[in-house]
């Protein structure tokens, strides 16, 4: 068990009875700025007035994870309490997909997304995929700082990914990548 500024957190495979725990968690963040083009994390402007964002839990969907060959679950447990996770599957393209990670609320800031990257990262590698990728919204300030501190380089945005769902959104899907080194094999 690693301890994070004085508390112990572990980071585990995903079961199903963590699942209804985790539910109890508050993954909602407030929105009060977002990127603005290019998307680079040099150019943010203010939303107002700022609102709060919930993108909701699902137990199914997560369980969709559990006891897959090419999906993973990881769950964060401070003092045997979930608090955050991280759901992550092998794309068509050889790349790890982290569909999903999320911190409660109370616990952000204290190292446990990185914990729990470093664990789908981990498992990308045993895995011998070429990196993992992953995609956020520009009004995320927070994760979008997060990925490019841990490493990931910006791959790509999309105007429109949300617009089906919510047609006045300014929200832009960001793509992230983190390249593993590859290893060119001679003859």
């Amino acid at each position: 068990m690693a301890s994070l500024r004085g508390h112990d957190v572990t980071v585990r495979r995903g079961d199903a009875a963590g699942l209804s725990r985790l539910a109890q968690c508050d993954f909602s963040f407030e929105v009060d700025a977002e990127f603005a083009e290019p998307f680079d994390g040099r150019r943010i402007v203010p939303v107002d007035p700022s609102y709060w964002k919930a993108y909701g839990f699902d137990s199914g969907e997560l369980a969709e994870y559990l006891d897959q060959p090419d999906a993973e679950l990881f769950v964060a447990e401070m003092k045997g309490i979930p608090v955050g996770y991280a759901a992550v599957s092998q794309g068509w393209n050889r790349f790890a997909v982290v569909e999903d990670i999320a911190v409660d609320a109370s616990h952000r800031g204290s190292g446990i997304a990185r914990r729990l990257m470093d664990a789908a990262v981990e498992w990308a590698r045993g895995a011998a995929l070429a990196g993992v990728r992953l995609e956020t919204q520009s009004n995320n300030i927070a994760a979008c700082r997060f990925y490019d501190q841990y490493g990931f380089i910006l791959g790509g945005h999309d105007r429109f990914l949300y617009r089906g769902i919510y047609p006045d959104t300014p929200e832009v899907a960001l793509y992230w990548y983190l390249l593993f080194p590859t290893t060119i094999k001679t003859r």
